[in-house]
């Protein structure tokens, strides 16, 4: 099996190419990133298991992918994330990750290829306590980055008859990759507190629930897909544990006792507390329950100051 994984020097890309080796079906696998980010730390010491090659590719270019052949599999990585910041650069958002989706799915309707999409649980925003896939109700998107993943979501809903496809609303990533960033929630409270700086809490977020997955059930989803050859062109919710702040905050307490906090003001500030429900990836065969706790430890082992 012959796959293309865009976005690979990301903080989820980076981690299915240091662990690419584990999924059985997969012989070959292209790698795709722009570099935009400047990670060029995550192509380091890469197992040499599968035949690994990388392109230096803009995916949001027309017929960026027209090149590759006899692809069986598309995991599209590739994306501007960071929902808070999306408001700062709303429009470059839009263009890019709405482009990089659009030439995706036209390769993979061109080619027959399968696609494994991302998506996110922050489509939901504003909710009642518990949300799952099934009402549309319920999806709210809160920032430009959540709507744009409802926009690829129903950017794959309107060419299911051409393609067979999966989609992943993920929880907040959480855990130790070799491109990962500092931007979402657990990973940045583990930085500030490494560097004795305090811990930014949205007020009013303090006990609110949201949905975390951890970086090795992120990989799981795709082995699983893969290897089970499920492509039922749906969307699926995928999370490690609905957490509390406090909760995510006592986790980091076992392992620094001195924790500052201070309450900040977001635009991402009318999002009440609600839990996201999974019941629905789990009716497939496939039960996330990796500990966030062991992702936190993980990260502050690497400030050893």
């Amino acid at each position: 099996m012959k796959i293309i994984l865009t976005g690979a020097c990301g903080h989820i890309g980076s981690y299915v190419s240091t662990n690419i080796h584990k999924i059985k079906k997969v012989k070959e696998i292209i790698l795709i990133d722009n570099f935009k980010t400047q990670r060029y730390s995550a192509l380091f010491n890469l197992r040499k298991k599968k035949k690994i090659t990388f392109f230096n590719i803009d995916l949001s270019k027309k017929n960026s992918l027209d090149n590759f052949k006899n692809i069986d599999i598309i995991i599209h990585c590739a994306s501007l994330t960071n929902a808070e910041n999306s408001f700062l650069n709303k429009n470059e958002m839009y263009i890019n990750n709405l482009k990089c989706m659009k030439n995706v799915i036209s390769f993979c309707v061109k080619k027959k290829t399968k696609l494994i999409h991302i998506s996110s649980t922050s489509v939901y925003g504003k909710q009642v306590k518990i949300v799952d896939e099934s009402n549309d109700s319920f999806l709210k998107p809160q920032s430009p980055y959540a709507e744009i993943k409802l926009t690829e979501e129903k950017m794959l809903k309107k060419n299911k008859q051409k393609i067979k496809f999966m989609s992943f609303r993920f929880g907040t990533i959480a855990g130790v990759s070799p491109g990962m960033r500092f931007h979402t929630a657990i990973n940045k409270f583990c930085f500030d507190v490494s560097l004795n700086q305090s811990i930014k809490v949205y007020k009013t977020a303090y006990n609110q629930f949201r949905p975390y997955l951890s970086i090795r059930d992120a990989f799981k989803v795709f082995k699983f897909c893969i290897e089970k050859n499920i492509f039922k062109n749906e969307v699926y919710n995928a999370l490690s544990a609905n957490l509390t702040v406090k909760q995510v905050i006592d986790m980091i307490k076992k392992y620094k006792k001195k924790i500052k906090i201070k309450s900040i003001n977001s635009q991402i500030m009318n999002q009440l507390s609600y839990h996201v429900d999974d019941t629905k990836l789990k009716n497939l065969g496939l039960n996330l329950k990796s500990n966030v706790q062991i992702d936190i430890k993980e990260t502050l082992k690497l400030f050893n100051f």
